[in-house]
């Protein structure tokens, strides 16, 4: 019986973290891989493409609605989507009310004793954007997601969020079975994006898993409701996802613990690719602008005493 993987796909927020999964989770499908999908974000949008739906129910609104999480059957809050891929979205509080880490581990228990997890190849955990709530780290923190990708780019927000999600699985990683499988680039057509992203990679001591180039067919297909493997299947871009999903299923057992840099390591870094410039740099700007702006403000004031036309007449 091949190891059951247990995956999660962290990354800054409206980085395309839910699109890139949910593409790479239809390809592994078509690769005959069964899948479980547990979204982990309180806005329930972790499975809209693979359902082609809206919003799915969620098991905390379901439970609600119920009296309790033990009065549903599996069957209320699990759907089936493309490629008979499993759905379950886990909810969350009110905004502003509560911890979301609660629905995700409420949802996670909820399905592992209700034998979701059975006959099941990969289950991938899609989670709401940076490593600064414990409640967002549940599924590391309780030993559930075992292989992190990181959606980022070039970017420099991006690129912080890269290095500060690889601290949170560091800490787990001491006492816990979580590894980090690698960088998934989802491409913003910066400067240098390829040479950067593999360059905090190499920082991270892992790898760069792949780069996904960007096409607005991205765009059509989730204006459906849809992954592009279901609308554009014979398209670049579906094969780009097709590539990803290989490369996250030939990354077996390859996960590391990652090697988080200090802040100044990582904008020396930027400074290096140009992305953000040196305080001296910055300096020589700011002093370059006043300069022009003085003589601006002198050329007016010397205009102003000097009659129109006296220099023409001497």
């Amino acid at each position: 019986m091949p190891r059951l993987r247990q995956i999660a796909f962290y990354g800054k927020g409206g980085i395309g973290k839910s699109t890139t999964s949910q593409n790479a989770l239809a390809a592994l499908a078509e690769l005959d891989q069964r899948i479980l999908i547990v979204g982990c974000d309180p806005k329930a949008d972790s499975t809209r493409l693979i359902l082609n739906a809206k919003a799915q129910q969620t098991v905390l609104h379901l439970a609600a609605e119920a009296g309790s999480v033990e009065d549903l059957e599996l069957e209320d809050v699990l759907r089936a989507g493309f490629k008979g891929i499993k759905c379950v979205e886990s909810g969350g509080p009110e905004p502003g009310v509560g911890c979301a880490g609660r629905g995700v581990i409420t949802a996670i228990n909820f399905l592992q004793e209700n034998g979701a997890y059975e006959d099941i190849d990969y289950v991938s955990y899609d989670v709401l954007g940076d490593v600064v709530c414990g409640g967002f780290a549940m599924p590391i923190r309780e030993n559930k997601a075992e292989e992190i990708y990181i959606v980022m780019s070039g970017e420099m927000m991006a690129l912080y969020a890269c290095n500060n999600i690889s601290r949170g699985i560091l800490k787990y990683a001491t006492t816990g079975t979580v590894r980090l499988g690698g960088l998934i680039c989802n491409s913003r057509m910066t400067d240098q994006e390829w040479e950067l992203a593999d360059a905090m990679a190499k920082k991270l001591s892992t790898k760069l898993i792949y780069f996904v180039p960007r096409d607005n067919i991205v765009q059509h297909a989730e204006l459906r409701r849809q992954t592009v493997l279901q609308y554009a299947p014979d398209s670049q871009q579906a094969q780009e996802y097709r590539n990803l999903a290989k490369a996250i299923h030939d990354n077996a057992g390859q996960g590391v613990i990652p090697t988080p840099v200090s802040m100044d390591e990582l904008e020396d870094m930027l400074m290096e690719f140009g992305i953000i410039k040196s305080d001296e740099e910055r300096l020589k700007e700011l002093e370059a602008k006043e300069a022009a702006s003085r003589a601006v403000a002198d050329a007016a004031a010397t205009a102003g005493r000097v009659p129109a036309g006296a220099l023409a007449a001497a």
